[in-house]
């Protein structure tokens, strides 16, 4: 448009046009400019709607490519290398989710979309790339809720000579330093250090239950109706556990805080812990009410891992287990529905891996470990010199979409 400048007699700057170019029709009318588009669903489903009415939803999208750039910026001055894995993937693991499958024409055969980066970036690892992270793409095929997307980007780090200490001091400097660098002005309090309270504490201080006083299903739903708590005495204790702290802990989790120091029960491919018996070295990360980080000391004595899978005993639906961004292979937090298999938490629940079958997706048994997603954790200690030690690996999940 071509014209001249001008301020109407009202002080509202103006243009006195005197020639113009379409440069694009518009077939139905755009949102109304006062109103902006309130039908929530539309807004979801045409987020270029959204955006073109709403300055607020403009603001959103350019804050997460900036929460994104920081975050890589906060990696790499450390000396992380961003790679990229395969999301098609022949046998998927690294979680237990349902996934997406799809054919490959020229092979003939099915392939999946991922439902974790974990495993690739474990071979790097073994590679001797001995700090990585990928901003990745993830699909998980089941359920959706406000909270969760079964299409989602998730940040997962590795960092070899590290444990769950250090890891949890470098998720709250990242977490802190992006929010300084973004001008996070919400009400959380981001600030390092956060709190951290072991999982014996923070489900005691709740409920007043001692989980680890009551280490069977029995006597846990015992010593919680005693508090006026019903759990089901159908489900396997760590199970329990994990209910316990969904739904009495978690939601009261406002600031940043870390969990840790899991019973092996509910992460048993995460190192013991060095001076706690019967503790693992593990972490989960809360704040606003929601799980948003996992990151454990990494189990990788593979002769210790087949011990472990060995004498797993069966938990949760299906006979598969109960336990896991969240929890398993190494293992990450969650409670499954077994009613509907969907994540209650957007991620699996305590024992998920435990007992799982060794099975080609492609049809029959895979002889001993070979192509087994669980033997990969373990392949380091195999290897000579740096690769067999204690190894970290962090999972802070940026579980968002293009789509909410």
């Amino acid at each position: 448009m071509d014209g001249t400048a001008f301020r109407s007699r009202r002080g509202e700057l103006s243009l006195r046009a005197d020639a113009f170019t379409l440069l694009a029709k518009s077939l139905a009318a755009p949102p109304d400019k006062f109103h902006g588009l309130e039908d929530v669903e539309l807004r979801y489903r045409r987020r270029e709607l959204d955006l073109m009415a709403g300055a607020e939803a403009r603001e959103l999208f350019i804050l997460r490519s900036r929460v994104v750039a920081a975050v890589r910026r906060f990696l790499d001055a450390r000396g992380f290398l961003e790679v990229e894995t395969p999301v098609l993937q022949p046998l998927y693991g690294g979680a237990l989710a349902r996934p997406f499958t799809t054919h490959h024409n020229a092979l003939d055969r099915n392939l999946y979309l991922r439902i974790a980066t974990e495993l690739y970036l474990k071979r790097l690892i073994v590679g001797g790339l001995e700090k990585v992270y990928e901003l990745g793409k993830d699909f998980r095929n089941e359920g959706l809720s406000t909270k969760h997307n079964p299409e989602f980007t998730m940040l997962e780090w590795y960092e070899a000579y590290a444990d769950y200490a250090q890891v949890a001091g470098a998720l709250e400097e990242l977490v802190s330093t992006v929010a300084g660098e973004v001008g996070y002005d919400g009400e959380l309090d981001l600030t390092a250090p956060w709190r951290r309270v072991t999982l014996r504490d923070a489900i005691r201080e709740a409920t007043g239950v001692d989980v680890l006083a009551a280490r069977d299903r029995e006597a846990l739903v015992a010593a919680a109706r005693d508090r006026g708590i019903e759990l089901d005495p159908s489900e396997t204790w760590p199970r329990l556990v994990d209910d316990l702290l969904s739904k009495h802990v978690e939601p009261g989790l406002v600031n940043p805080t870390f969990v840790t120091d899991y019973p092996v029960e509910l992460s048993p491919f995460a190192k013991a812990h060095r001076s706690e018996p019967g503790l693992v070295e593990r972490f989960e990360c809360f704040a606003a009410g929601m799980e948003f980080a996992n990151a454990f000391t990494e189990l990788n004595d593979p002769d210790e891992q087949r011990a472990l899978r060995g004498a797993a005993p069966p938990h949760g639906r299906g006979g598969r287990g109960g336990a896991t961004l969240r929890r398993g292979l190494p293992a990450r937090a969650g409670a499954r529905d077994a009613a509907h298999g969907r994540y209650r938490r957007g991620h699996r629940s305590p024992g998920d891996d435990l007992g799982r079958e060794d099975v080609d997706p492609r049809g029959g048994a895979l002889p001993g470990d070979a192509l087994d997603p669980r033997a990969l954790s373990g392949y380091n200690a195999h290897l000579p010199g740096p690769l067999n030690r204690r190894r970290t690996r962090a999972r802070p999940r940026v579980r968002t979409s293009q789509t909410r």
